[in-house]
């Protein structure tokens, strides 16, 4: 069996034939030519994944070649190692995208920009402005998991779990408000290697249906619980993003559903909560709801 090591060596020796700029380093994702300092096959897999990112949809091993500078061979052996660590994922019609790994990296991040901490004031003033449990969570592997809370402050209100609990995507307003942007097939692997359990009869347990519903959260640019994960609640959530259009987290506010349905009281968290999200995007780069959505989204 051909290991990572001798994958890398392949792609030096291929490396080696591959078409040069004039000055004799290659182009790397961002335009420039190749530092003297840097690996050139390390370059040229970054230069790859950086050009799945930039993607809007998943693109061929000719299109990946003509975009990055790179021979075919050089290519094809680069992204073999790249499927291998999960970075990227073959697709149907022999064509690429962005993997999964890729958020192990992105929770590494979180943890350096403390996501939690820069939240903060924006869980206390959807909390001052609608008096609602208010939550903060980011999409870990194929859960939704807590990482800020702050308990409403009515006499009768939402328990929504501790910090640090996870939650079924496919049920919640935070987990749909994340789902929603990421690439249709990484939606598919997650909800089909967790399932689509039923919490209420409410509760979307059909992958199309769902699928659907994400197409409107896209449009709307926030997403609704509508009793779909505990009965008697309704929830509703916006994804923080960054200047990539990728998925930081969400944030949302939850309410019983008899206080929600008074009139305007749902309309109040939801401009709360999309407001603090707009904000916190704002933070991490993201250009503005006009940011085109991941490959195979299917934005309405």
């Amino acid at each position: 069996m051909t290991n990572v090591s001798e994958y890398a060596r392949d792609s030096d020796r291929s490396a080696e034939h591959a078409p040069l700029q004039d000055n004799g380093a290659a182009l790397h994702a961002g335009g420039g030519a190749r530092r003297r300092d840097s690996v050139q096959s390390v370059d040229r897999a970054l230069a790859l994944v950086d050009a799945l990112a930039r993607s809007t949809g998943s693109l061929q091993l000719t299109e990946l070649a003509q975009q990055t500078q790179l021979n075919i061979s050089t290519g094809h052996h680069l992204l073999a190692t790249l499927v291998k660590w999960g970075y990227v994922v073959r697709t149907p019609g022999r064509r690429y995208a962005l993997g999964a790994r890729g958020l192990h990296l992105a929770q590494a991040f979180l943890k350096q920009v403390d996501l939690p901490r820069r939240a903060q004031p924006h869980v206390d003033r959807i909390s001052e402005e609608t008096g609602e449990t208010v939550q903060l969570a980011v999409l870990q592997g194929d859960a939704v998991v807590t990482l800020l809370k702050r308990e409403g402050r009515h006499a009768v209100r939402v328990d929504s779990g501790t910090v640090g609990s996870a939650e079924a995507a496919h049920a919640t307003a935070l987990g749909k408000a994340m789902l929603a942007w990421l690439p249709e097939h990484e939606i598919r692997r997650i909800l089909q290697l967790r399932g689509m359990a039923r919490f209420t009869p409410s509760t979307i347990t059909e992958l199309d249906a769902l699928i659907e519903d994400l197409r409107l959260v896209r449009r709307n640019g926030h997403a609704v619980d509508r009793e779909e994960h505990r009965l008697g609640v309704t929830c509703v959530g916006a994804a923080i993003r960054d200047h990539l259009g990728a998925v930081v987290g969400a944030i949302s506010a939850s309410a019983p559903t008899v206080r929600a349905s008074l009139d305007g009281h749902q309309a109040r968290m939801r401009d709360s909560v999309m407001a603090a999200a707009r904000t916190l995007s704002a933070e991490f780069g993201e250009q503005g709801p006009q940011a085109a959505p991941a490959e195979g989204s299917n934005r309405s």
